[in-house]
């Protein structure tokens, strides 16, 4: 077993790396803590995340050598309903952003089953070691009262339209008529009070009692798709994670119905089968121009059918000896990371999101619940067309990397479709290039985005010429959140957060 003289926490924000390294420092584990820095995002990240959204977590477990993956991300809603012929409550609102302008669809037939509640206490239940009341103390007094910080801001100004759709919205951030910025106070005691209430009682109002019953009437009559057989139902799905073979370490990542990982597991083996890369090559035009070639070859066979672990593993096994790879939306779905290692050696990766938020909040929680019934990746055959009760895959992948059984990097990243892109080119850098971790998460990504390439600046201009003469480029002014946010820590060494997502880390010695 691993023995570290200090834990580290990375995150994409500094109440949510406090509240994880206040639960290390009184004697919790990874697991305590990622419970705890999920307690608390969903407190400050409202516009990323929620209790009433959905996650998953990759970990490992240093005493048992135990490799693990929960999946608590949301189902479809119907189970046990008796559908009419009216249209669900599922309706598109316009957020305007610099010069442009994105539809994102909400109501209560936008919201799904939402997990993540159930995931983190499921977490805690399994793997914690102090009581749940001290886990959830941090998360309990943010509620009551913290400072809203500018990037958090920034997201709430996007999001206005959807945080204000109901009264309990415009009373939570638009407060007296104005609506909350930087350096403003947030204040939602009926969180806080509902936090009190968990932490004697667990989820059971929420999921089977009192709760649940006034959220299943509000849908009832409303024309929402909950009902109470999908609330009392639901359950977070353990399962083992991903195992994919790197330049001789092992990847971890989820396992279906999850997306992400598999297509990370893809970009990597197609880039180990590509043959070594100089180490000194990193930002060159043959680095990039492999970069792009290796995106576009992921973005083929995706949409061959490589999406699931069993697809992978038939194509890796067919693929021919020697054969070569082939020569969005505006604003990242709310999602956000956190990336633990504790002094012990246990591990835990998790990302969790709320979607855009539905506007409709869980009575007398202060909770906002997701909106994933209407993200348009999620549903690739039409909104509402899969059958109740059915989990649904998502593109988040909380990862972790070993070598000779040891973790050697936990990471992950919130950003839709630019997950998978941002973990991988991290992944790369280090292990490849040989990158310091701060320096291979700062660097400038690549995405290739349906016919062209975005690019981040910060590659020299020689470079970048030569791109544009080969594909459509564009080159974006600065380093934005589209592109990721890659959280990531070196067990006993370093972590770094992602400063386009508003990045930290606390390391605690112990």
């Amino acid at each position: 077993m691993s023995r570290y003289e200090k834990s580290i926490v990375a995150a994409g924000h500094e109440e949510v790396c406090r509240a994880a390294g206040t639960i290390l420092a009184e004697g919790g584990n990874a697991f305590d803590a990622v419970v705890a820095a999920g307690f608390a995002s969903a407190v400050v990240e409202p516009a990323l995340t929620s209790l009433g959204g959905g996650g998953l977590m990759v970990g490992y477990n240093a005493q048992k050598g135990q490799e693990l993956y929960y999946d608590f991300f949301v189902d479809t809603p119907g189970r046990g309903g008796i559908r009419n012929n009216e249209p669900p409550d599922f309706f598109p609102v316009t957020v305007n952003f610099s010069g442009t302008s994105q539809d994102f669809n909400v109501g209560l037939g936008s919201v799904a089953v939402p997990g993540t509640l159930k995931g983190l206490l499921h977490i805690h239940n399994k793997l914690g070691r102090i009581g749940l009341k001290e886990v959830i103390r941090p998360a309990r007094e943010l509620a009551a009262d913290h400072v809203l910080n500018q990037q958090q801001a920034h997201f709430l100004r996007l999001l206005y339209p959807i945080m204000t759709i109901s009264e309990v919205g415009k009373k939570l951030y638009e407060p007296g008529g104005s609506y909350l910025q930087s350096g403003d106070r947030l204040c939602n005691p009926e969180l806080a009070g509902y936090l009190d209430q968990i932490a004697i009682e667990g989820d059971e109002s929420f999921y089977r009692g009192e709760i649940a019953s006034a959220i299943v009437s509000e849908m009832a009559g409303q024309s929402g798709l909950l009902t109470m057989e999908d609330m009392a139902g639901y359950r977070v799905h353990e399962a083992k994670p991903l195992r994919i073979p790197y330049r001789g370490y092992t990847f971890l990542t989820p396992s279906e119905p999850s997306m992400g990982g598999t297509l990370i597991g893809l970009s990597l083996s197609l880039l180990a089968a590509s043959g070594d890369i100089p180490k000194d090559s990193w930002g060159s035009s043959d680095h990039l121009l492999r970069t792009v070639r290796l995106m576009q070859d992921v973005e083929r066979k995706r949409a061959l059918g490589i999406t699931n672990p069993g697809a992978l593993r038939k194509y890796l096994a067919n693929r021919t000896v020697g054969e070569q790879t082939a020569d969005g939306r505006l604003f990242s779905r709310g999602t956000t990371h956190v990336s633990i290692a504790d002094c012990e050696g246990n591990c835990a990766s998790m990302t969790c999101s709320n979607g855009e938020g539905s506007g409709y909040f869980a009575p007398g929680t202060g909770i906002m619940l997701n909106n994933m019934m209407g993200e348009d990746d999620l549903h690739p055959e039409g909104f509402h067309s899969s059958p109740p009760g059915q989990r649904v895959g998502s593109m988040m992948s909380p990862s972790l990397l070993l070598r000779d059984d040891k973790v050697q990097l936990v990471i992950g990243s919130g950003g839709s479709k630019r997950i998978r892109t941002a973990i991988s080119q991290v992944i790369s850098q280090v292990v490849d290039f040989g990158r310091d971790l701060d320096e291979a998460v700062a660097a400038p990504r690549l995405y290739w985005d349906e016919d062209r390439l975005q690019v981040e600046p910060g590659f020299p201009r020689s470079v970048t010429d030569i791109l544009q003469e080969r594909v459509k480029t564009v080159i974006w002014e600065q380093k934005d959140v589209y592109f990721g946010g890659v959280h990531a820590v070196i067990p006993g060494e370093s972590g770094a957060g992602d400063p386009r997502r508003g990045g930290t880390v606390v390391e605690i010695s112990q």
